[in-house]
């Protein structure tokens, strides 16, 4: 497979780095990353690493999703806003 390379508007040689997945278990839900993404790249869906209180009840959080990594464009702007540090990212 060949490498993606792009270029800045400097000139500058830049490598895009897609994103891969998100660390559910560090991932807090605050949604900054959505918001970063004009792509429609994640989706927020229940925490699957989630359980159950004492009562037998969760409090229902959210955590975010890689749903469609087919059209990151490898910006790294999820990243940039995540204060948890829970995106993985690849270069192809």
């Amino acid at each position: 497979m060949v490498q993606v390379v792009g270029y800045t508007r400097g000139g500058r040689v830049w490598v895009p780095r897609f994103l891969e997945s998100i660390d559910a278990e560090r991932c807090i839900g605050c949604g900054r990353c959505y918001k970063a993404c004009s792509r429609n790249v994640l989706e927020l869906i229940d925490n699957p690493f989630e359980k159950e209180d004492e009562f037998g009840d969760d409090m229902g959080n959210k955590v975010m999703y890689v749903a469609n990594p087919e059209d990151c464009i490898g910006c790294g702007s999820c990243s940039r806003v995540c204060t948890k540090k829970c995106h993985k990212h690849i270069t192809l």
